[in-house]
């Protein structure tokens, strides 16, 4: 199957972190997306998990996004996959939806980690910040050359929802609208 499936989905909420988005270039705008993924993801069923990066000193997701604490994963390491029962958590037949920041750094490494697990990943450019735009686009072309593919919250939704007959497609359709 080349399109996302929504019964083997899992959306990746990485590090969305209050004294990290100040600095993130176009955060509103990532965010923005971050939260529609998590609402139609909720709507439809689709698991969520959401990671911290050294939340000490980075500090908690930010306000604006509904972090379900008992989906959250703390981290130390980059690349979530390194942490104690990460893996664990994520299917192995899981289609990997990815929203997060910073993406040349622990999206990044994220996704890489997922990719050598042998699972299944999609980067969604438009939920996905850094502070420096070369940075992202960087990022985006190198997970792309290693086998993620690039989304966007629409080409998500839209995939998740398969067709118009969707019992949830009008409310997931004022979602991203």
């Amino acid at each position: 199957m080349l399109t996302i499936d929504p019964k083997r989905s899992l959306l990746l909420v990485v590090d969305f972190q209050s004294r990290l988005m100040p600095a993130i270039h176009d955060s509103e705008t990532a965010v923005r997306n971050a939260n529609r993924l998590i609402e139609a993801a909720k709507l439809l069923g689709i698991p969520r998990l959401f990671t911290e990066q050294n939340a000490k000193g980075l500090g908690p997701t930010v306000a604006d996004i509904p972090v379900e604490q008992d989906r959250l994963v703390h981290k130390q390491f980059f690349d979530a996959c390194r942490e104690d029962g990460f893996l664990d958590r994520v299917p192995a037949d899981a289609h990997v939806v990815v929203a997060g920041c910073e993406s040349h750094v622990c999206v990044q490494q994220t996704v890489l980690g997922l990719l050598q697990a042998s699972r299944k990943t999609y980067i969604v450019r438009d939920a996905l910040g850094s502070r420096h735009p070369e940075d992202k686009e960087t990022a985006i072309r190198r997970m792309e050359r290693h086998g993620t593919e690039i989304v966007t919250t629409e080409i998500v939704v839209f995939e998740w929802l398969q067709t118009s007959d969707n019992p949830h497609f009008r409310q997931t359709i004022s979602i991203i609208k």
